[in-house]
């Protein structure tokens, strides 16, 4: 009677302990979920703010307007949106590409000229959230940069995958350029090892 009083007892701790565990997991799952869908909440009210402030800026066609020449925008400021129709994208276009701004929308890089202006305008975004459908890009596709000096249109040259280092992609152009950055591969699972440029021409 001893030898099987001791399994069952047994069985029974570690059926508690194991349902403790699932609720302990439950639990996590979701606090998990819930500051996901909070996050992507923020971002869609954020990107709905971001479009009125453009709407303004165009209206009023103020001097201070972040896309004007010569004006120095700040991390977060709103300097217009982009555009490509045949994949659906539309978001705006931020100052600054750090990791908050970048689930906000997609990012302008210091340093380069900003959207709509002569030179390489270079802007990332996160390959799992707004450049999402980058991966079906193609050759000729028309990308669009509103901005409240007014709306421009590129035309896409090429494609390319390069290192992370590789900082030649932002180089200034001659002409009205801009060049959009994101991680590669597309469905690759944590840090991505290498980067989606796509290049465009002013049309």
């Amino acid at each position: 009677m001893n030898l099987t009083a001791e399994p069952q007892g047994f069985s029974i701790r570690g059926a508690t302990i194991l349902r403790g565990a699932y609720r302990i997991f439950f639990v996590i799952a979701a606090l998990a979920i819930s500051f996901v869908a909070l996050t992507l909440l923020h971002a869609r009210f954020y990107q709905e703010a971001a479009l009125k402030t453009l709407g303004h800026q165009i209206a009023v066609e103020t001097q201070q307007s972040m896309s004007r020449p010569g004006t120095v925008a700040k991390e977060g400021d709103v300097l217009g949106r982009i555009e490509i129709p045949r994949l659906g994208i539309s978001v705006a276009i931020l100052e600054g590409a750090t990791s908050r701004t970048l689930l906000l929308g997609v990012g302008h890089i210091e340093g380069t000229a900003l959207p709509g202006e002569s030179g390489n305008s270079a802007i990332a975004g996160h390959r799992d959230t707004y450049f999402r459908s980058l991966r079906n890009i193609r050759p000729t596709d028309e990308i669009q940069i509103q901005t409240a000096s007014g709306l421009s249109r590129y035309e896409v040259d090429s494609l390319q995958i390069v290192d992370p280092n590789n900082i030649g992609v932002l180089a200034p152009s001659a002409g009205t350029a801009i060049t959009l950055v994101t991680c590669y591969p597309f469905r690759f699972i944590g840090a991505a090892p290498e980067r989606f440029v796509v290049h465009a021409h002013k049309m």
